[in-house]
């Protein structure tokens, strides 16, 4: 179970930054706010294997608030991954809510 959550969770974060580039901090409130983060020590491991992989692209920025601060975006081979997942997911999801309940496809 673990590792279907952490490679969904990888996908969840490349689809969150379709929206836009985000700051880690910013990641992970919106993951643990939608119960898919256990804790931020997490996130910062598939961060590093996304950017390492090719599929996120990060930069520094200064913050009013404090340190400077590392933004993650979208590569170009991050959009067509996580394309390709949720082109994927979603039957496989279907299928997989159709046994738990019972109900045909």
């Amino acid at each position: 179970m673990t590792n279907l959550r952490r490679g969904a969770l990888e996908y969840c974060i490349l689809a969150l930054l379709r929206e836009g580039e985000r700051y880690g901090l910013d990641i992970a409130r919106e993951l643990t706010g939608r119960s898919l983060l256990a804790s931020e020590g997490t996130l910062y491991p598939l961060l590093s294997r996304l950017r390492k992989g090719g599929l996120v692209a990060t930069s520094w920025r200064e913050s009013d608030a404090g340190p400077p601060r590392r933004y993650y975006s979208l590569t170009p081979d991050g959009q067509r991954a996580v394309n390709v997942f949720e082109a994927t997911w979603v039957p496989f999801r279907s299928g997989v809510d159709a046994v738990l309940t019972g109900r045909p496809a």
